[in-house]
């Protein structure tokens, strides 16, 4: 009886309010919780989703078809994309085969991995020197030497590394510092009462993650009464699993740090509020200048590809589809309004299709 009412609940829609419940069963006194099963409207939605952005694994072939003879580059972002967005940020590690995947990928092609998070700590997550870095989102990029003069020169200064290795270190954002430090500071004082709330100095941006805050959360307990064989009575009691004061005062502490700031913004990410310096300069910017680093400015002989899960990326999605090149590959395993052509469900998707890029760089030599 109470698997048929189940079934006839998820019928009516209601599965994804019985996802994350309590049955409790007054007869025998237990407490069990329900697994999902049956149809999902979400999963219809996903299906009819990648219609219009199909799975790159499923169309790697088709995509490489006119890859040949053009130079392949590739470019990443970090969170979400090369590790699963995890509940501590400072946690985010990137595993050994997807960064053995990543190697491979980046001894055969220029390889780019641009993120929110500041520059070192990315390299800290992936260790790989054949890589390009550029955090926080794009305002600061570890890129090739140049060749050319570029026309952002006043920010960029050519470096080598402890083996010698020369880059290009490339900082749009510089005169900001000073004013990101102080409200770095302020911002870690004012919220340090502030249960779950963490501050992340990502050097030319700084993140304020929420995730642990969880203002939105709720948690549904339905009670089973019996009435009679032909049905039953259903009371729905909804808590809040998290004190949404907490979430307001967080926010409220943002926009007053802000406000003192006119030259800086605030964007919103996955549980997360980022405040970053007004600049014409986002991710898309980013992959534009390493393009033309890499000497591949006005090239039509170039196919770069985007994998990226944020909003953020979105920029970057843009730019290949104005300059009508390459591949922009959004990381959902929800539908999305996307400027991306093609899609992957996750990180581990993102995994199996470097390991298929390797290899086809690898027979295509």
């Amino acid at each position: 009886m109470v698997k048929q009412s189940i079934w006839w609940l998820y019928r009516m829609g209601l599965k994804k309010l019985l996802s994350k419940s309590q049955i409790v069963q007054p007869i025998s006194g237990k407490i069990q919780e329900v697994e999902p099963s049956g149809p999902d409207t979400e999963d219809e939605k996903y299906i009819s989703w990648l219609k219009e952005h199909p799975c790159a694994l499923a169309s790697f072939h088709q995509m490489m078809k006119p890859a040949k003879g053009k130079q392949i580059v590739v470019f990443l972002d970090y969170d979400g994309t090369l590790s699963p967005i995890v509940n501590d940020p400072n946690r985010a590690f990137m595993t050994d085969p997807m960064r053995s995947a990543l190697n491979d990928v980046a001894r055969r092609f220029p390889t780019a991995i641009i993120s929110g998070r500041s520059r070192d700590k990315v390299y800290a997550f992936v260790k790989l020197d054949d890589v390009y870095y550029a955090g926080s989102h794009g305002m600061d990029i570890m890129g090739p030497p140049l060749q050319v003069k570029y026309h952002h020169d006043k920010y960029q200064i050519n470096a080598q590394d402890e083996k010698g290795k020369e880059f290009t270190i490339f900082q749009p954002a510089q005169e900001y510092l000073p004013s990101i430090e102080k409200m770095l500071k302020e911002l870690k004082t004012r919220t340090c009462n502030i249960t779950g709330a963490f501050v992340e100095d990502n050097r030319f941006c700084i993140s304020v993650h929420y995730r642990h805050v969880l203002e939105e959360v709720l948690k549904h307990t339905i009670t089973w009464y019996f009435l009679s064989e032909k049905g039953i009575y259903i009371r729905l009691h909804e808590v809040r699993s998290s004190n949404i004061q907490d979430y307001e005062a967080l926010e409220q502490i943002v926009w007053s740090v802000l406000s003192d700031y006119p030259c800086f913004h605030m964007t919103r990410g996955k549980k997360v509020m980022e405040i970053r310096p007004s600049i014409k300069w986002n991710k898309g910017d980013a992959l534009e200048y390493l393009l033309d680093t890499l000497g591949f400015s006005n090239s039509s002989n170039v196919l770069p590809f985007y994998l990226g899960d944020d909003k953020t990326d979105e920029d970057a999605f843009k730019v290949l589809k104005r300059r009508g090149l390459g591949y922009p590959i959004v990381v959902s395993s929800v539908p999305r309004e996307t400027s991306a052509s093609y899609s992957l469900h996750d990180s581990s998707d993102v995994l199996s299709f470097l390991i298929h890029l390797a290899r086809w760089g690898e027979t295509s030599a």
